[in-house]
């Protein structure tokens, strides 16, 4: 059996996968990156290899990914996070078309092929206002955990208007509110709908098919995927492994590595 491992390096969170030769996740990892980005790394891969059962000779293939994807020093090779989101994308939802994945510190729109190949993309890379980042300014306003913040918005009936458009600011407007009586779940609703906002206007431009997936960490909060959804006029395809799809298509591309020198004729997963 050959193994492939996509390792991604995200400015909050470091994500491993591993991948059979049929494609399947057989184990997947995930740590916060703190300051020693090499040594998130490879505590994500080495988490990974437990939760696999496997020993590292059995991954034949390492691919870095994410913006510390250089540091992934144990690795054979590096590929953009673009890239690996939309194969990720494409090969859990192959209907896919259009990826939106929302990071810690950046959001991108991505318009894929069918074969998950990159055919436009953008990315809000002057602010970090529709991103994780936005989240993390208003969960320490509240004083609210990042998990509970969505099941929180989705208990909002009317949400305020947040105007700012740079996280910097994102804090003072929230308590702003705060002391001008809102409810709390109102002014996260309005929170979470500036973040959709902003993140399809994104999408918009590189185009809006009816399969769109969602990726990311923030992928996982309720209320996100709900205003997205009502922004899009579509219900975005979101899976548990959302979070690990740049992995996973990092994971997937040395899979092809393997697969093209080892068995000619399958140098490619099907999606």
């Amino acid at each position: 059996m050959a193994y492939a491992s996509g390792v991604d390096v995200g400015s909050t969170q470091t994500k491993a996968v591993v991948v059979d030769e049929d494609g399947h996740i057989v184990a997947r990892a995930l740590t916060d990156t703190g300051a020693n980005v090499v040594q998130a790394a490879e505590k994500a891969f080495g988490i990974a290899l437990k939760d696999g059962d496997l020993r590292e000779e059995e991954v034949e293939y390492v691919i870095g990914t994410g913006y510390g994807r250089y540091k992934v020093s144990f690795g054979n090779t590096q590929v953009t996070e673009i890239s690996c989101h939309a194969r990720g994308a494409v090969h859990m939802f192959p209907e896919t078309r259009t990826v939106i994945d929302m990071g810690g510190q950046d959001t991108k729109a991505i318009r894929v092929s069918e074969d998950g190949e990159i055919v436009d993309f953008c990315m809000n890379d002057k602010c970090a206002a529709g991103t994780g980042r936005f989240l993390g300014a208003a969960s320490s306003a509240l004083d609210i955990p990042l998990g509970e913040l969505g099941s929180t918005a989705l208990r909002g009936e009317r949400p305020v208007k947040i105007s700012t458009t740079c996280t910097v600011f994102a804090e003072s407007e929230v308590l702003s509110w705060l002391g001008k009586g809102k409810k709390i779940e109102d002014i996260l609703l309005g929170v979470h709908k500036s973040i959709a906002a902003r993140s399809t206007g994104l999408a918009r431009r590189v185009g809006v098919e009816e399969q769109v997936t969602f990726t990311g960490g923030v992928a996982k909060n309720e209320a996100m995927i709900d205003t997205l959804n009502e922004r899009l006029g579509v219900e975005v395809n979101v899976s548990d492994d959302s979070h690990f799809m740049g992995a996973l298509g990092a994971a997937l591309f040395g899979l092809d590595h393997i697969l093209a020198s080892r068995f000619p004729g399958k140098a490619k997963v099907a999606s």
